[in-house]
């Protein structure tokens, strides 16, 4: 079978979670003995044309807009639709499954796989298909079991896009999702989202993680401590941009308090301190960035921190910060926002929290900090649950069955 995946982003260049994940899945199809194709675009021309990657054919597509088109060019981009039927009509694909499509690539790509590809499949990754962004609650301050609704309403949408905002772009893209066979989401409270939005035919496939590719150092864990000055400290890590949206501002609020009560807590970020972080003078030794870490490097950063913080503020659909913290034995403080609650169970594997509730975020990664015992149950708890339901095995099994209906 010759399967054909579609990205707007890909790695080495972008790592967002969704081209990793898209990535992820083509190397494991391809392991399974498939033919493999991927296309996705960049925005740097002399990187255009075919590439190998890893054992994988890659055509790269030029494009580059300005971002007050996308709502418009997100749907049927010129400069890349004739490339990418020409591709079609050259591979001859089996299936075509696309990712993220909703910037470059366009969706209006779904519709000329339809004519090339006897399967066409979709996997969302976030809420794109009905929202021009970060989707928020309308009621930030539920409790985490609360029953959560998101606001992706017209209103709203006006209000922050203004005259960007295309009223007939959530209409042609549903119109551009009947040419698919089945789209798969990566939680069930995606799921809820998008089907609240009128779009149906959607399966749960949750992402999954190679543990045979989850490496650590003891040599590599003892250098980083080391160079980082983490020796005897109690380390929570946090992934990622400190922004408004994946809740690194309330994470810093809390660490505050959690700092006063255990003098050897660090905050680890693995990404680039910003202006905000840095005018925390009195916390400089005790908030330290990594930059862009990946490979080993990464896991031994996990290895060596004693809790996983994703406290997002928006809906997000299923980090894969999770799966990475549960792969390396950690406990986790998850955000009730998005599909965190699939992954962690509260009690048992972390804690799930509201992350506006800064009291009881700092209450929570303290309890963890000052209990060893409690980490350790939990984190081992986490990597049982991880292996039993979270595998890149079991994903893919999942994957290419739907592949063969």
């Amino acid at each position: 079978m010759k399967v054909l995946y579609l990205s707007d982003n890909f790695p080495p260049e972008k790592y967002g979670g969704a081209a990793s994940m898209a990535f992820d899945m083509a190397k494991a199809v391809s392991k399974k003995g498939h033919d493999v194709v991927f296309v996705t675009t960049t925005d740097d021309k002399k990187d255009e044309g075919i590439v190998e990657y890893r054992g994988i054919k890659v055509f790269k597509i030029y494009s580059r807009y300005n971002e007050k088109w996308r709502a418009y060019l997100s749907l049927y981009n010129p400069k890349v639709v004739k490339r990418v039927e020409d591709i079609f009509r050259s591979e001859k694909p089996d299936v075509v499954h696309a990712h993220n499509v909703h910037y470059h690539l366009s969706y209006y790509s779904l519709k000329l796989a339809r004519k090339y590809a006897k399967k066409v499949f979709l996997t969302a990754h976030d809420v794109m298909t009905v929202n021009y962004g970060k989707a928020y609650p309308v009621n930030p301050n539920v409790g985490p079991t609360d029953n959560i609704v998101y606001d992706t309403s017209s209103l709203n949408k006006i209000r922050n896009y203004k005259w960007r905002y295309n009223p007939f772009r959530n209409l042609a893209i549903r119109h551009y999702l009947g040419y698919v066979d089945k789209i798969f989401a990566v939680s069930e409270a995606l799921k809820r989202v998008l089907g609240q939005n009128g779009i149906d035919n959607i399966e749960v496939i949750h992402n999954g993680i190679s543990l045979s590719e989850w490496t650590t150092s003891q040599k590599g864990i003892d250098e980083l401590k080391k160079e980082y000055n983490l020796e005897n400290k109690k380390i929570i890590l946090f992934s990622g941009r400190i922004s408004n949206a994946k809740g690194g501002i309330k994470l810093l609020e809390a660490f505050k308090i959690v700092a006063d009560k255990i003098p050897d807590a660090i905050l680890l970020i693995l990404g680039k301190k910003d202006k905000y972080v840095n005018s925390l003078l009195d916390m400089e030794n005790r908030i330290i960035s990594t930059g862009w870490v990946e490979g080993e490097t990464l896991h031994n950063l996990y290895a060596l921190s004693s809790v996983v913080a994703v406290p997002s503020l928006c809906f997000d659909s299923f980090p894969n910060i999770n799966l990475e913290a549960m792969a390396s034995c950690k406990p986790i403080i998850g955000t009730c926002f998005g599909g965190t609650p699939e992954a962690v169970i509260n009690g048992e594997t972390g804690y799930i929290v509201n992350p506006n509730d800064v009291a009881s975020l700092a209450d929570k990664i303290s309890k963890i900090l000052d209990n060893t015992d409690l980490a350790r149950k939990m984190g081992q708890a986490g990597r049982k649950r991880l292996e039993k339901e979270f595998t890149i095995d079991k994903q893919i099994d999942s994957i290419l069955e739907g592949y063969r209906r």
